[in-house]
């Protein structure tokens, strides 16, 4: 039987388990939409932006374990979900990006909205090329979705000339191809355990290599055995349990000095499935050079990128944990133990009440005990992520979804991602009031999908991060970090969202209650004081500081 490109491409996204295409509508895709709505097993859900409909492609991706597609209109629609593109590649996640272009006749005469896509987005993706060929369209469908999914995920891009898709083939559907997962050599198992037996002050730092594999239950019966501490990379909350008592903290933008610690004072760091970028290694001052590192990372060009290491594995996360074993001697605990009170110590928040104002760690500590311990929580950019990094803790995998890009906007369009990925799980995102606000057109794309997920919005008047940058370097001389906002409740309103507003702190869990409880999707404004900058800083200490 032949079936043209368009279904072709529709039936080898369904052999890959892809039940939702996020996209806006465009001329260049009318025909693969069609095909979508003739097969009708795929969902499209059309964003408001093309940014917004990558961020929930990259979530649901993330969410859901499997592979996340998008689509964009030429140049335009390109340059608007680029930014989720370089999320999907910081966030090592599989994504299939396809992306329109003009008639194959009009190319090259500087037509309609065209532009070389693949030299546009090839930088921030994994891997990116055009096919104006419909014979060779099919098997650039199969290798785009292999590419994506095996070593380091990533967003693929596949830029395809609107007149290929009518074209007829008789190419079966792509099928699912199972990855390779390198295990490490014997010697590197051998030597890897030297290292760990002769460690006093071993500690793991656990990146997205240890969620990619499904290495999270792994990872715990490693660090119990050999006793060593864990600590999370940057925005890789949940690849270990925070209750746990090996739990040694999250390494985000400003980290406490006493959790930083537990990798300055090492002897040995174990960077597992982590490229040990600027943010998690305290912009590349922890490890400090000459510190002992073995890193394992399934990416060989990963391995020694951003510091010189004593043991580079190429290998799986999952397969190194389960090559490496038990110690096969009792371990001494005290090191382990004492980071945890550490970690314990710093971020262990005091239940309090204030009628009269809003303590940022009292919302955090009520937000955890209002949720489900498998609620999922999306995580904007801003200074307000200070206080959830360090104060909300994860107990179970797979329910934290962020942009390790720092990219503001995420948090809502991810939120209707994940809320699609899994419809039975409560879902919450956590913005700022900058972030929320450049994508807050999302709003209508869950009030209309009907999808019962909060947002919370952590209201200061200003992108708090940079006014933070500012006060830092140059204090009082404030430009262009100050907003001002509309009614976010009225805003909300008028969406078709439930809206309610929060001052003081005490009123939270009532106002969080009523919010889940909204059946719709739902807003709760947080207002915040401008004045506390940061977790451990205020306006007024920085500025003292510079004085």
């Amino acid at each position: 039987m032949t079936a043209t490109v368009a279904t072709q491409l529709v039936a080898s996204l369904k052999a890959h388990g892809v039940r939702h295409v996020f996209g806006v509508p465009s001329e260049s895709f009318t025909t693969l939409l069609d095909a979508l709505y003739a097969d009708g097993e795929i969902t499209f859900v059309p964003a408001r932006h093309e940014g917004g409909a990558a961020f929930m492609a990259e979530a649901h991706a993330a969410a859901s374990g499997g592979i996340g597609v998008v689509l964009g209109g030429r140049a335009v629609g390109a340059a608007n979900l680029s930014i989720g593109v370089h999320t999907a590649r910081e966030n090592s996640t599989a994504m299939l990006v396809l992306v329109g272009q003009l008639h194959s006749r009009h190319r090259g005469r500087e037509g309609f909205q065209e532009t070389d896509l693949p030299a546009f987005l090839g930088p921030v993706a994994k891997h990116a090329v055009e096919e104006s060929d419909p014979h060779r369209v099919p098997p650039a469908v199969a290798r785009a979705l292999t590419l994506a999914r095996t070593g380091r995920p990533g967003p693929v891009v596949l830029s395809l000339p609107e007149d290929v898709l009518d074209h007829e083939t008789a190419a079966a559907p792509a099928l699912p191809r199972a990855g390779t997962r390198p295990a490490p050599s014997p010697e590197d198992v051998t030597a890897v355990r030297k290292l760990l037996l002769g460690a006093a002050r071993p500690v793991v730092i656990a990146g997205a290599g240890v969620k990619l594999s499904g290495a999270e239950d792994d990872l715990v019966a490693f660090a119990e055995a050999w006793e060593v501490p864990v600590v999370a990379a940057w925005r890789r909350h949940d690849v270990f349990p925070n209750e746990h008592p090996r739990y040694a903290g999250h390494l985000q933008m400003g980290t406490h000095p006493d959790l930083v610690a537990t990798v300055r004072e090492a002897d040995l760091v174990v960077a597992l499935g982590t490229r040990l970028g600027e943010i998690t290694t305290q912009g590349y001052t922890a490890p400090a050079a000459g510190q002992r590192i073995v890193q394992v990372d399934i990416e060989p060009g990963q391995l020694g990128k951003a510091y010189p290491v004593e043991l580079a594995v190429h290998a799986d996360a999952l397969a190194t944990l389960r090559a490496l074993g038990k110690p096969g001697e009792r371990r001494d605990p005290g090191w382990a133990d004492e980071r945890q009170r550490v970690y314990r110590r710093v971020t262990t928040v005091d239940p309090a009440e204030n009628g009269g104002h809003v303590d940022n760690r009292q919302i955090v500590r009520a937000l955890r005990a209002g949720l489900p311990p498998d609620a999922v929580v999306t995580n904007d950019a801003g200074n307000f992520a200070g206080w959830l990094h360090t104060f909300f803790r994860f107990p179970l995998a797979r329910t934290y979804v962020g942009a390790a890009s720092g990219a503001m906007g995420y948090a809502l369009p991810a939120a209707i991602g994940a809320k699609l990925a899994d419809p039975d799980r409560t879902v919450v995102s956590v913005s700022g009031d900058g972030g929320f606000l450049m994508t807050v057109q999302e709003l209508e794309t869950a009030v209309r999908l009907r999808l019962p997920l909060v947002s919370l919005v952590f209201n200061n008047n200003m992108y708090g991060s940079i006014r933070m940058h500012q006060e830092r370097r140059y204090p009082g001389r404030v430009i262009g970090s100050e907003l001002g906002n509309p009614d976010l409740v009225e805003l909300a309103c008028a969406f078709g969202a439930f809206g309610a507003r929060v001052a003081a702190d005490a009123d939270f869990p009532a106002a969080l209650e009523a919010a889940l409880g909204a059946d719709r999707p739902a807003v709760v404004e947080i207002v915040t004081d401008p004045g506390q900058i940061s977790v451990w800083n205020t306006i007024g200490d920085l500025r003292e500081r510079m004085a």
